[in-house]
């Protein structure tokens, strides 16, 4: 059911079918409130169109109208002129040869925020080429950073590519768009690009190599496993806790809580000193089992903290007192982030299903019976 609440009620977003960061931030939009209508593509089992959809939980909160772009983007422009915002996810150009580029839609609706998902971006060499997130952080210099010493680059799942480089770029920069064509009265064009958004997740590097505090290559570094007191480390179980005892007095805790605070051992910061520090800590903490040393890690401040899968992730007490993970539909999953004392947001309705609630939507955005009914005349599809 969809309701409003959160601070981006009464904004009403069209946001085109398409995988990855589109669907991210359009989640995000509609977990804070926005009425977010999923333009779908009609099914079709040869493309996997038909299936199910109540595990695509990044699709929560929406309602859902089908169409063949290719054959009827005027309908998708009279939707266009009814929005606030827009999301779309195609290649460069792709839009534009639709009808639909931002010059169309923007003399339609002047107030439009017109958001646009891509790797690299609207323009430049790699621009009309196809990639994915791992491609995208390669030509970052993020993926080179992330490994151990000696080792391949190690892809963070596709995190910083698609979804904090991406979706969640796409997300931020359409808010602010939104606010600022409250004072201008003008919407305009955000190209939000992955390799723009994963090169500025690494900012803080750019400003530690500037001061010689950075080495690039892997697994030599304070943050990359290099430090002995921030990595991960096996436990008597085969299971795993990660330790990121960084400030000196975090790192006196951890060698009292881990019984060696009276051992001789190499100074915290001496580089050379590390491989005898990593195989000392190693050492130790496989002499007990992970939930052993959760107890012994109780109410420290040792920077310590059980590495745990998602599964087990949901019921962990902390976790669970926040309310961190919650339950919709058949799916346990993140809850909506972040926070808002006055203005809440809230999941408000499993992912739909193709065409699913578009008629009652198109209501909610003034259309009338006889708008409804031409649109669908032209082919816009609702789900009975």
């Amino acid at each position: 059911m969809i309701r409003a609440m959160g601070p981006l009620s009464g904004i009403r977003v069209l946001e085109f079918e398409a995988i990855g960061p589109g669907p991210f931030c359009g989640m995000m939009l509609a977990d804070m409130g926005a009425d977010v209508l999923l333009i779908d593509r009609p099914d079709d089992p040869r493309l996997g169109l038909g299936r199910d959809r109540w595990f695509d939980v990044m699709l929560r909160g929406r309602r859902s109208a089908t169409l063949d772009l290719k054959s009827a983007s005027g309908v998708a422009a009279a939707l266009a002129a009814k929005a606030d915002a827009l999301i779309e996810g195609f290649r460069p150009g792709v839009m534009e040869r639709l009808g639909l580029g931002p010059d169309v839609l923007l003399k339609l609706n002047p107030k439009l925020v017109y958001g646009r998902m891509t790797g690299w971006g609207q323009d430049g060499p790699l621009a009309p080429r196809a990639g994915h997130d791992i491609n995208y952080i390669a030509l970052t210099g993020v993926l080179n950073a992330i490994g151990r010493a000696g080792g391949a680059p190690v892809p963070p799942l596709n995190l910083v590519g698609d979804f904090g480089g991406g979706g969640m770029l796409l997300a931020f920069g359409i808010a602010c768009a939104l606010l600022e064509a409250k004072s201008s009265g003008k919407g305009q064009v955000v190209d939000a690009a992955m390799v723009d958004g994963a090169s500025l997740l690494a900012t803080m590097f750019a400003g530690m190599m500037a001061a010689g505090r950075w080495s690039e290559a892997r697994g030599e570094n304070v943050l990359d496993t290099g430090a002995p007191w921030y990595d991960a480390y096996e436990t008597k179980d085969g299971r795993h806790v990660a330790i990121g005892a960084i400030e000196p007095k975090f790192y006196a805790e951890l060698l009292e809580r881990l019984g060696i605070a009276g051992e001789s051992l190499p100074a915290q910061l001496d580089p050379k000193g590390w491989p005898v520090l990593r195989a000392r800590f190693a050492e130790v903490f496989r002499t007990r089992t992970r939930d052993e040393w959760c107890a012994v890690f109780e109410g420290s401040d040792a920077c310590f903290a059980p590495v745990l899968g998602f599964s087990e992730a949901r019921a962990h007490p902390h976790n669970a007192e926040r309310r961190t993970f919650v339950t919709s539909g058949k799916v346990a999953q993140p809850a909506p982030a972040p926070r808002f004392s006055r203005t809440p947001g809230s999941i408000r309705g499993a992912p739909p299903q193709r065409g699913e609630g578009g008629r009652t939507a198109l209501q909610a955005w003034g259309f009338d019976a006889s708008g409804i009914a031409q649109l669908e005349s032209l082919g816009l599809g609702f789900r009975a």
